[in-house]
This record gives C-alpha cells, sequence and structure tokens, in this order.
C-alpha cells in the first residue's frame, strides 16, 4: 500500500493547504478507486477539510477558535493545570481534541472526491513555528 509522510512547516497558529500534494500523492500511486487516509502525528494541531476559495474563511475560523479557547493566561482559563510550556499549549491540544487527526477521503475515477471548493489543511493551533508531520495512505 503506498504510503508517504509530508512535512509542513507552520508559522504559528492558522490553516495550512495541502490538497494539492495530497491529490499528486493519489495520482503517483496509480489507484482508481479506494481511500486516502490523512493522519497528523501530532496533539497541538489537527486536520481539516474547509472551503479552499476564500481566505476570510481561514481567517474566521482562526478567530473563532481563538475565542473559543483563548490563552491560558486569560482569566476566563485560570483552571487549566498544563501551562507549562506556554500559554497557547493546552489550548492548542483542547482545539485539537475539538477538531480531528485523521481524515478518509474517497478516491474516485483515480483522484480524491473532494467538493469543487474544498481544500485539505493542517490546522496549526501553537504561536511559534513547527514542522509538522502528516502521514498519507492509500488503500484499495
Amino acid at each position: 500500500m503506498p504510503q508517504t509522510t509530508l512535512r509542513i512547516p507552520t508559522r504559528g497558529q492558522g490553516l495550512y493547504e495541502f490538497t494539492e500534494q495530497a491529490s499528486s500523492f493519489v495520482g503517483q500511486a496509480g489507484i482508481l478507486e479506494g481511500l486516502l487516509t490523512v493522519f497528523v502525528r501530532h496533539t497541538s494541531c489537527s486536520l481539516i477539510i474547509q472551503e479552499n476559495a476564500d481566505p476570510d474563511v481561514q481567517t474566521d475560523l482562526k478567530h473563532f477558535f481563538q475565542r473559543l479557547v483563548p490563552p491560558s493566561d486569560d482569566a476566563s482559563m485560570r483552571w487549566m493545570i498544563h501551562t507549562t510550556e506556554g500559554p497557547d499549549d493546552m489550548p492548542a491540544h483542547i482545539k485539537s481534541a475539538l477538531t480531528q487527526v485523521s481524515i478518509g477521503i474517497p478516491i474516485m475515477a483515480g483522484r480524491l472526491a473532494l467538493g469543487t471548493w474544498q481544500g485539505i489543511y493542517l490546522f496549526e493551533h501553537r504561536d511559534r513555528p513547527h514542522q509538522r508531520e502528516v502521514v498519507l495512505h492509500v488503500s484499495s
């Protein structure tokens, strides 16, 4: 079964699209029908499929999650115990738990069965830059 690991550099919180890399991998696998499993190997970022036409969607999502789960140094979050890795760390774990670390995408006619405006994103929840690993696995 074809498998690869993408390394996605991040520059802080936000969405990082890698649809093109995943589509290319599926094309090279030569499988007409099957499933692409996408898995991120970290606990402070996640994966989402989201609109890739209007960048305002990404901005709004980022701001929504920042409001939903503020940093641990925010007065509303003083209940947090895990704070030794910085005020963005435990909130990043919570955001990851609210989203997903694995996505399955059908392969039809040798291509990802994504909708017209759907893109695959790594959702970085930490403030500082990271090198994230995303495993792609094709099965038929």
